[in-house]
């Protein structure tokens, strides 16, 4: 588990509508100090279809980024295909193999969790996934919220990650969210 950050992505169906959105908070931490309170971890990608967030040391996150960035437009965005080759490619390489990092990527079809040892893992549910120190407390209130709120799925995401806030100590509620409707 990082001692690192929180985010949440969120996938589903509101009033008519899929929804794929993903949420991060801005702390970023040296050990037990606060180096940035406002750091964006959530990013868009493929021409803004699909959405992604990191959790875990910055250097390699961008690695993370730019590999399945490069596989996404090979691909011509197709996430499960572009996810599947991630995870082949990331254990051919040993250098990869050690970094220290998560995503978490989603479109309004697909949701999944990329790890730093290649591992691609598909949410039980289909649709919550959290990562980060405050993954689990987000991951916890998003199932919470979506299974007895009715609530839109971006309140879902900036409730959730505002509890982790307050829970955490390597999260705080400088919350940034994105979304594809």
């Amino acid at each position: 588990m990082f001692e690192a950050t929180t985010i949440l992505g969120y996938k589903g169906d509101f009033n008519g509508k899929s929804y794929a959105i993903i949420g991060g908070d801005g702390q970023v931490t040296f050990g037990n100090c606060v180096l940035k309170a406002n750091a964006t971890k959530v990013r868009t990608l493929y021409h803004g279809q699909i959405l992604s967030g990191f959790a875990g040391s910055t250097a390699d996150a961008f690695c993370l980024f730019d590999m399945f960035e490069r596989i996404l437009e090979g691909k011509k965005g197709d996430l499960v295909k572009s996810v599947l080759e991630f995870s082949k490619e990331w254990r051919k390489d040993k250098y990869l193999r050690k970094l220290e990092a998560m995503m978490i990527v989603l479109n309004k079809n697909s949701i999944y969790i990329l790890s730093g040892t290649g591992d691609v893992v598909e949410p039980e549910d289909g649709k919550i996934a959290a990562i980060g120190s405050g993954g689990n407390y987000a991951l916890s209130a998003a199932r919470a919220l979506d299974k007895f709120a009715n609530i839109d799925p971006k309140q879902i995401v900036q409730e959730s990650l505002k509890i982790a806030g307050e829970l955490c100590i390597y999260t705080n509620t400088n919350i940034k969210i994105l979304e594809i409707e």
